[in-house]
């Protein structure tokens, strides 16, 4: 067993892992539901996290590569109001970006990364980054219509 301490959603954690243990099954077992399982090789996005500021697929990390480092899931990157990140929720939302929801917490954290490291990112650039985030009901119109929404309403403000 290994002693793994991180940051997760901003609060201290210190963990006993396996040495392979995967960070997916790590946050999983904290009840962090956002992060899911589903391709287990980085290729479908639904395990999404962010890992000091940039998005990275939670099935491809040993939970030991996290120590000292800050790791963020959706929960608290969207789900506080008081978040910058909230507008990204409302946006999925007000464009029903969702069907049967699997892939939103993980499409919804890619975006609010992307807003995050580049404050004047273009629809185009997020729309590249969600390459690697599967939407298996096809959703990915009113994802699309949500991130022209976010970006109008930035180059409005």
């Amino acid at each position: 067993m290994t002693r793994v301490e991180f940051s997760l959603n901003g609060a201290a954690t210190v963990v006993e892992v396996e040495d392979d243990e995967l960070l997916l099954d790590t946050l999983r077992d904290q009840r962090l539901t956002s992060v899911r399982y589903s391709c287990g090789i980085g290729v479908c996005g639904t395990c999404t996290v962010m890992i000091n500021g940039r998005t990275a697929s939670s099935c491809l990390q040993l939970t030991q590569m996290v120590k000292g480092r800050d790791v963020q899931t959706a929960e608290s990157v969207l789900g506080d109001e008081s978040s910058r990140h909230h507008a990204v929720l409302e946006a999925f939302v007000s464009a029903r970006a969702f069907q049967c929801s699997y892939c939103i917490p993980s499409m919804a954290l890619t975006v609010a990364a992307a807003l995050e490291h580049d404050p004047e990112v273009t629809a185009e650039a997020i729309r590249e980054q969600l390459g690697g985030n599967l939407c298996r009901c096809g959703s990915y119109p009113q994802i699309l219509a949500a991130i022209s929404a976010l970006i109008q309403n930035r180059e409005q403000q």
